[in-house]
């Protein structure tokens, strides 16, 4: 009986194979090992998520209306009106003060600036940082105690193809559209002004409003304002600090001159006024010359005059100036140096002198590896100091 089954199930099985090894039969072999040895390009484009339509991501366009297909791009797009850039700098070395405080330090600070247009024409720029330089301060990076910050907000836009105009909050400088006439890459804090202390407006109030007007043949002029906008004092009140100026520069083909001018009211290092009502009217002077020639550098220099008129005539003026050179095609890298007075001095007193020497290498796109060396004069017993660092900034 058993030998009967299995034989009433040998056409059953045989039916249910037949078309497999018939298809089996009509393969192409050849085809096959071909496949197998052919060699497949793969990219990171294969894996490119597919486009999706997401009308409430940032950019401004996807709540203009009810289109969808304006807001049609891939997923891996941040926005596209937005752009993001970024820097960060770790810097190793030691200051020397005369105290003997002479030790081995490392600081570091990072920036992270966003800028939106909105016609093509305009600029929203929002800057955010933070980081700790307390033992390298005179280099110029953050000191915000490792704590996140809005650094700046401010908002650029043109009026027509001659005139731009701007307004900002927080360390947005007054003269933010002015064209200094300085090509000087400086990397200390006290010598980053160009011997311009004062004039091109960047007392950081708080509040900033400024235009520029493009006069054609080189020629600009520039306006700009400070005052206390973000606290109880306000602008243009008898509480508050204000400050503002005016610009006029020229830039050629290989020289540049600006001329600047700025009425500040007194005060103290809190921007508060001073007890004594008045002014400082100040007077700046900048100049570059880059001359195409091998091995030549470029020449920045830097003037400035100060009148306070709340003190004694025979005090009354301030001076401080500035001489920058800078090799810009050394080897791989940049070659600078500077000296110039370390703050606006009196007419009677000697300028406390500061100097600086760099060489910033091309370690790689977007890497640069710099060495610093500045010594600062100080007054009365106070010693000079003098640093060596190390600077290691990264941009993308």
């Amino acid at each position: 009986m058993k030998l009967f089954q299995k034989l009433l199930l040998v056409p059953t099985v045989i039916g249910f194979t037949s078309p497999i090894i018939a298809s089996a039969s009509e393969t192409n072999y050849g085809d096959v090992s071909d496949y197998s040895q052919s060699q497949v390009e793969v990219s990171l484009e294969s894996f490119k998520p597919l486009s999706n339509k997401n009308p409430l991501l940032a950019g401004g366009e996807g709540l203009s209306s009810g289109e969808t297909a304006q807001s049609d791009f891939d997923t891996d797009t941040f926005s596209s009106t937005t752009t993001a850039s970024f820097a960060v700098n770790i810097a190793a070395g030691s200051v020397d003060t005369g105290a003997g405080d002479n030790v081995l330090g490392w600081n570091y600070d990072w920036e992270l600036a966003l800028s939106t247009s909105y016609t093509g024409n305009d600029s929203l720029d929002v800057v955010l940082n933070a980081g700790t330089s307390k033992l390298m301060s005179e280099l110029d990076m953050t000191n915000s105690s490792n704590q996140v910050q809005v650094d700046s907000i401010s908002y650029t836009t043109t009026l027509g193809d001659k005139s731009t105009f701007f307004f900002g909050n927080g360390a947005t400088a007054g003269g933010s559209l002015y064209n200094v006439a300085c090509v000087y890459g400086a990397q200390t804090d006290t010598l980053s002004d160009c011997g311009v202390a004062s004039a091109n407006l960047d007392e950081e109030f708080g509040t900033a409003a400024g235009a520029s007007f493009d006069l054609g043949s080189g020629f600009a002029f520039a306006l700009g304002y400070e005052g206390q906008g973000m606290t109880s004092k306000g602008i243009l009140s008898d509480s508050g600090s204000d400050a503002y100026g005016a610009q006029v520069s020229y830039t050629g083909d290989s020289y540049g001159v600006s001329i600047a001018w700025a009425n500040i009211e007194n005060h103290d290092d809190d921007n508060n006024l001073t007890g004594s009502t008045g002014s400082t009217q100040s007077k700046a002077i900048n100049a570059y010359y880059t001359p195409d020639l091998p091995n030549f550098p470029s020449i920045s220099l830097g003037l400035e005059t100060s009148h306070d008129d709340t003190v004694a005539s025979s005090s009354d003026e301030k001076s401080h100036y500035f001489v920058g050179l800078q090799w810009d095609e050394i080897g791989d890298g940049t070659l600078g140096a500077a000296f110039g007075s370390k703050a606006p001095y009196a007419e009677n007193g000697n300028a406390e002198t500061m100097y600086e020497v760099f060489y910033s290498y091309n370690y790689a796109d977007g890497i640069t590896v710099t060495p610093i060396f500045y010594g600062k004069e100080n007054a009365g017993s106070t010693q000079d100091e003098t640093g060596l660092m190390v600077k290691t900034s990264f941009t993308f």
